[in-house]
């Protein structure tokens, strides 16, 4: 199943065009309101409206590249209030530069990095206020008079906004870059896991049934020549299963995207039948009995069960030293109950319950499905695998193939 990606927000849809289109709009709204600024004084010397007109144009126009290098626009924005206040224009004629160095800060801090906006900062809270405490003791004001103090305030007031609403975008962009590494790191750690998983409960049974059959076949080879044929017909049989099932996986590994490909063999409880077989061929018989009514199960559940039965088989071949045991499946209302038990001495000392991936892969698929597993030596002898698997009340789109509905016996 394909999902589309979520529309980017608007401001990432505009094309290149119309992004500077609107930055050319923005320079022509800043040149004409910084015009009327400076013709709108209360002075007997007005500025000849040509001049006046030139002066904003020039000093507007470095913000046609704001977008791209908001860092050179300030500092080229904050050159041109001193070289305007040692002219002669006084500061509050140009207000709209202040108020887009303010922005730009914002724009700094907000796209480069943290000492990069500080600095943007302090450089253009010192430039305000240079020019308008010059402004007011050009005016006559005395120093810390009620204008100083308050201007002072308000200025700091301005640059500080705008820093906080960068300081607030940066974070922002860096917790969402954080949080979509942390899911692409738990995302493959996940895949990592589930091949692994998946690799050695593919493997490991098999191996186990190949290990034990070349033992058998290398001891009856002279005396019994019928029975190492046997033998050797069953390692045959049970590498190639293997070998199809690895190039299975490896070819969805190289893969981008799923698609139908040759099934895995051993896919859910539906191929337990394969597992009886090549497990009857190393030497142990199991015993299988279904109860309650069989159903469609949802894939995790239904792979999860057969890999609890395959491993705790396997064990079985390995360790248990016995030549039968039982597997129980119990399809009830709202769960899978599946237990696996032998009358054998349990895990060679070399392996011990629980000390290999085997149990331990067990618990970790029991887990993903919010069940329940128990895994260890019977008081009467012998070892004891029970796993309860919690089954949706209808199973979703991707139930395993080839699961049946009626119910069986013993086989």
């Amino acid at each position: 199943m394909h999902h589309d990606p979520p529309r980017p927000p608007l401001t990432q849809r505009l094309p290149p065009g119309a992004w500077t289109a609107l930055t050319w709009c923005a320079v022509a709204v800043f040149a004409l309101v910084l015009f009327v600024t400076l013709l709108n004084q209360d002075r007997d010397v007005h500025p000849e409206a040509p001049a006046a007109a030139a002066a904003a144009a020039v000093m507007a126009l470095p913000l046609a590249g704001s977008r791209r290098r908001p860092s050179a626009v300030l500092a080229v924005l904050l050159a041109e209030i001193p070289v305007a206040t040692a002219a002669g224009v006084m500061a509050d004629r140009i207000w709209p530069v202040f108020l887009a160095a303010d922005i730009l800060t914002g724009l700094v801090t907000a796209g480069r990095a943290r000492r990069a906006g500080v600095v943007a900062a302090v450089a253009a809270l010192a430039v305000q206020q240079v020019a308008w405490q010059f402004d007011l003791w050009r005016g006559g004001h005395r120093a810390l008079a009620p204008g100083f103090v308050g201007l002072t305030l308000v200025l700091a007031l301005g640059v500080l906004v705008a820093w906080l609403a960068g300081t607030s975008i940066r974070q922002r962009r860096e917790y969402g870059r954080a949080l979509r590494a942390h899911a692409t790191a738990e995302a493959v750690t996940a895949e990592r896991l589930r091949i692994a998983r998946e690799l050695h409960d593919m493997v490991a049974h098999s191996i186990g049934v190949i290990a034990i059959q070349a033992g058998a076949g290398a001891r009856v080879m002279d005396a019994e020549p019928a029975k190492a044929r046997e033998a050797l017909t069953a390692i045959e049989t049970t590498s190639r299963e293997t070998l199809r099932g690895l190039r299975s996986l490896l070819g969805v590994l190289r893969r981008p995207e799923p698609r139908p490909a040759e099934p895995a063999p051993f896919a859910g409880l539906a191929d337990l039948d394969a597992v009886v077989a090549m497990t009857a061929a190393a030497g142990v018989r199991v015993d299988v009995r279904w109860s309650g009514q069989r159903r469609p199960l949802p894939a995790a559940v239904d792979r999860s069960a057969f890999r609890i039965v395959q491993e705790a088989v396997t064990n079985v071949v390995r360790h248990a030293g016995v030549a039968r045991c039982a597997v129980s499946i119990d399809f009830r209302d709202e769960e899978l109950r599946v237990e696996i038990v032998d009358d054998g001495h349990g895990p060679a000392p070399a392996a011990p319950a629980g000390g290999g991936y085997g149990i331990a892969g067990m618990r970790e698929r029991v887990a993903l499905l919010d069940g329940d597993l128990s895994a260890g030596p019977r008081p009467g002898g012998g070892f004891r695998v029970a796993a309860r698997l919690p089954v949706p009340d209808r199973p979703d789109d991707d139930h395993a193939p080839g699961a049946m509905t009626s119910a069986e016996g013993v086989r």
